[in-house]
């Protein structure tokens, strides 16, 4: 009979317990920090899944059937109200104004938060009150903002007042088809600016002074330092800044709803307005269900292609 191994001195040295390939697992899988992560994440995964993706899948369904308040009866309607969306001239006109608003709006507000971040973040005296006053506004409530812009757009409101003393004509501001989406533009970039100051300025502080300073030494004036040294290092502020602008410009409401109702001849009728407009003042939830799918793609579209072009050129 053939003996195990043994130890120095001829003593049996003790057989090692064979572990099994799921002991291993559960050995590994306690030493891996996965399950806590997992474990920290499942609250936030949770309410994802229930308030976001469920949510989702909802409209998805529902946008393929026709749903009758009257007769509280459902009816196959496969892709026929997305066919009737599409096929609209009213709902053409929704998403060109939508597009128009995007247009201007995103622009003309990420340009002005970071024109005025700029100038902020320089440390000079006082630098703390008149970034208070530029944050002020994104205090105020939406609604608020809106009805207190809506007394200054009348007839004979305080801006109206301002063109007379200096002898100009007045202005019919929200009661022209011309005007009216720049007025809700100035109503929605009085706090959207303010707002989107604070995460660029947070991105400029970040950027290290040493850089500005060899610049300073290489003899580079301030347009060279803002290109070669500000824009490549704000570029994944500068990212989340456009984004998430464009998402909350895309979603406004308040405004439309509290001045305009879409008017006048539809030139301030937002995609956001459109679709509460159809679900609850006209009771139509399966083109609204089919609308917040077509709004979703849009959005999804926007912003791949935004992150695209602001992500080229990173290393």
């Amino acid at each position: 009979m053939t003996a195990g191994p043994t130890r120095s001195g001829g003593v049996p040295a003790p057989e090692r317990p064979r572990t099994g390939s799921f002991s291993r697992l559960r050995r590994n899988l306690r030493r891996s920090p996965a399950p806590q992560a997992l474990a920290f994440l499942a609250p936030a995964l949770l309410l994802m899944v229930v308030l976001r993706l469920a949510p989702m899948a909802g409209a998805v369904g529902d946008s393929l059937f026709h749903y009758s308040l009257s007769t509280q009866s459902r009816r196959w309607e496969g892709l026929g109200n997305y066919i009737y969306l599409l096929s609209s001239p009213e709902f053409r006109q929704v998403l060109a104004v939508t597009a128009l608003f995007l247009v201007i709006i995103v622009p003309v507000q990420v340009g002005l938060a970071l024109l005025v971040a700029t100038l902020l973040a320089e440390r000079t005296p006082g630098i703390g009150a008149v970034r208070t006053m530029v944050f002020l506004p994104v205090a105020a409530p939406a609604a608020v903002a809106a009805l207190t812009w809506g007394v200054a757009y009348q007839p004979k409101g305080v801006i109206n007042a301002v063109l007379g003393w200096l002898g100009l004509p007045d202005q019919p501001f929200l009661s022209s088809s011309d005007q009216a989406l720049l007025a809700i533009i100035v109503i929605m970039s009085w706090t959207g600016i303010g707002y989107w100051t604070m995460f660029l300025v947070a991105g400029l502080q970040d950027i290290p002074l040493e850089l500005y300073e060899a610049a300073a030494i290489d003899g580079a004036g301030w347009w060279a330092c803002f290109r070669r040294i500000t824009l490549p290092n704000l570029r994944k502020t500068l990212a989340f800044v456009v984004v998430a602008d464009t998402v909350s410009s895309v979603l406004s409401f308040v405004p439309v709803q509290a001045l305009t109702q879409g008017g006048p001849s539809g030139s301030t009728r937002l995609i956001m307005y459109d679709l509460y407009n159809r679900s609850f003042a006209l009771g139509d939830t399966s083109l609204g269900q089919a609308e917040v799918v077509l709004l979703l793609i849009c959005l999804i579209g926007v912003v791949a292609v935004q992150f695209r072009l602001l992500s080229r050129g990173e290393a």
